[in-house]
């Protein structure tokens, strides 16, 4: 395990079978690729955080839908039962920064953002095909309430164009309505059970 935590706190998960903290738990301190191998796939109804975010995923390996829970207790999560590979975010989460282009393979023009945005309200509003992470870790979702598709964004992993739209033949036409770093989202939806 890592001191990397905030105030020399170690980085941890404890992960639970049932909701409010009951039943079978388990504890980690580092990533899990595979919770089957560790009899505990695919049961997790609560968990606790402590020090840096974790990305709990629907599938192993790290594949899968993503899910970020930042420090805190969480009674239930959004999608009970589903979480197959747990990560620690090890990034430097505090002074976020993600450029966005309006066309794939960084084309066109760009905006550099350093906060959670709500996309509607500016000239970028769908126009996102394409995004860098300079820093932090950010969550970027199809609709400005976070609703609908959602990706997660890590530096060193560019996109040239954004794997959730253009499902087939076609260039992508949709792009995120709302983006926010990980460690910077309000704790009512963390609170509700996850993003």
């Amino acid at each position: 395990g890592s001191k990397d935590g905030a105030g020399g706190t170690m980085n941890r998960i404890t992960v639970y079978e049932r909701p409010d903290f009951e039943g079978l738990s388990r504890e980690f301190t580092c990533d899990v690729p595979d919770l089957h191998e560790l009899d505990f796939g695919n049961c997790i109804a609560s968990l606790k955080v402590v020090g840096q975010p974790w990305i709990a995923y629907t599938e192993p390996k790290y594949e899968g839908e993503p899910h970020a829970f930042e420090e805190g207790e969480y009674p239930s999560v959004g999608r009970p039962n589903s979480f197959s590979a747990l990560r620690l975010v090890h990034h430097d989460l505090g002074d976020p920064q993600i450029t966005l282009y309006e066309r794939p393979n960084f084309q066109g023009a760009c905006k550099v953002v350093t906060e959670e945005t709500n996309l509607a309200y500016g000239y970028f509003n769908d126009r996102v095909a394409s995004h860098v992470v300079q820093r932090g870790v950010w969550l970027l979702y199809q609709h400005p309430g976070r609703g609908g598709w959602h990706c997660l964004a890590w530096p060193g992993e560019p996109r040239g164009w954004l794997w959730w739209v253009g499902h087939g033949a076609g260039s992508p036409k949709m792009g995120a309505g709302r983006i926010n770093p990980v460690l910077n989202c309000p704790s009512d939806g963390a609170a509700a059970g996850g993003w």
